[in-house]
């Protein structure tokens, strides 16, 4: 964990987060080394180790599946969320300024996630999904309560091209009175990506705007994929 520890402190945090202030995203390369990744994948079918099961066919979030994990959570995602919280909430805040509203978000994880407990939202959102071939995920955002914070993070855990073909994870932004932007990016295992829980801020001639986003996984060709999602919040249910 250490050595994690020692790599998050090392990114380019000041262009990373000037990255997703101005895009809405940013993909960071290497960030987990393959062992993690494959030991996530080989626990998939842990029977102790998630809170919840999704079909997304039955609720027609698209073709897969993906599990939720309970508390405590694994030492890896605990410590991602805690590490990396501070060197993002500054974008969140001024997201926030720039958009006039009243919501300021706390300097650490733990305190952030006792604002989530605050109002009934306990159950952890940290989740791990697999697709298979045919396999997509719709555009989606991932609130899950009254409380979110605006940034989450996702993680690939196999390898493109190799483990998976297709399966190119998509952001869309829908800018007020045009046509909605797809953003498509090709990670590699190990990669994260940063990216906005449900809009971004935009400086137009009268001040900043409101640009909605969402996200979701374009239908693998073959293999199977999986990724680690992490939401800051806690949820409801």
């Amino acid at each position: 964990m250490k050595n994690l520890t020692d790599r998050l402190d090392k990114l380019p945090w000041p262009e990373i987060g000037q990255a997703l202030h101005d895009k809405g995203f940013v993909l960071v390369k290497e960030v987990l080394t393959a062992q993690p990744c494959r030991q996530l994948v080989d626990s998939y079918g842990a029977e102790d180790t998630y809170r919840k099961t999704i079909n997304m066919e039955r609720y027609r979030f698209g073709s897969g599946e993906y599990k939720y994990f309970q508390y405590p959570l694994p030492k890896l995602i605990t410590l991602l969320r805690e590490a990396v919280y501070p060197y993002i909430v500054s974008v969140a805040n001024s997201w926030m300024e720039e958009l006039g509203l009243a919501t300021r978000f706390p300097p650490t994880h733990r305190q952030m996630k006792q604002l989530c407990h605050d109002k009934g939202q306990t159950k952890p959102t940290a989740l791990i999904l697999q697709y298979g071939k045919g396999g997509f995920n719709t555009l989606h955002q991932d609130l899950y309560g009254e409380v979110f914070f605006p940034v989450q993070m996702v993680f690939l855990l196999d390898q493109i091209n190799e483990d998976y073909t297709g399966g190119e994870f998509v952001i869309t932004e829908q800018t007020p009175r045009a046509q909605s932007k797809a953003n498509v990016l090709t990670p590699d295992r190990g990669d994260m990506i940063l990216f906005t829980t449900n809009f971004r801020p935009v400086k137009g001639s009268k001040g900043y705007y409101r640009v909605n986003m969402k996200h979701g996984v374009s239908p693998l060709h073959s293999g199977h994929r999986h990724s680690m999602g992490i939401i800051f919040h806690d949820a409801v249910s």
